[in-house]
């Protein structure tokens, strides 16, 4: 019979979003990081500023285990009267080492809450409404992965759209095999298909 260990595979699933976020960033000017690349300015250091304030707010302040109990908390932290979306991009004064240290400093921070409790521990919400503000630890984590995953998605259309580079890690692409030429006669295809389509 396997042995499962449900806690060990909710934080590696959480890891593995954590550490595409944060390689996605490699190699990159600081414009780059920053440059928003859809309407509603998605960017890359915002992502990332985004998911460190998602877990030292639901694996921190939720379980009374605030990061910024010894420091001020920044502008933009959900306690601040912050403007809309200020958590989602970088201003010039905040740096990419700043950020990125930032959420490994909320790794430890979450992996440590995530560690010390059990999945059924009960935490109390602060930015929820009054009515469900509780929930559980394990609840939080699935939140969480979710969350991370698809801001991990995010990330590999923004980067792409930067400078082409695709796949899920440095060792792990998760791409097919095919050169530049494969992937431009695979492009026309689609487009040819879904000109047919739209015609049809």
């Amino acid at each position: 019979m396997v042995k499962t260990d449900p806690k060990a595979d909710l934080l590696r699933y959480l890891q593995d979003a954590r550490d595409a976020l944060v390689w996605k960033l490699d190699g990159l000017s600081e414009y780059d990081v920053r440059r928003p690349l859809t309407p509603t300015g998605t960017n890359l250091l915002g992502l990332v500023k985004h998911v460190a304030g998602v877990e030292l707010g639901y694996f921190g302040d939720t379980f009374g285990r605030p990061f910024f109990d010894q420091e001020p908390p920044p502008p933009w932290w959900y306690t601040r009267d912050a403007e809309p979306n200020a958590d989602m991009w970088a201003t010039a004064d905040e740096s990419r080492e700043e950020i990125v240290g930032l959420y490994r400093r909320a790794w430890e921070h979450s992996d440590h809450t995530i560690e010390t409790l059990p999945l059924d521990a009960t935490g109390q919400v602060p930015w929820w409404p009054e009515e469900r503000r509780e929930t559980t630890l394990h609840h939080l984590l699935v939140r969480v992965i979710a969350d991370s995953q698809r801001h991990a998605g995010h990330a590999d259309i923004v980067r792409e759209l930067i400078d082409g580079s695709v796949g899920y890690g440095e060792s792990r692409t998760s791409m097919p095999p095919g050169d530049q030429a494969w992937w431009e006669n695979h492009r026309r295809r689609l487009e040819h298909v879904a000109r047919e389509a739209g015609n049809g």
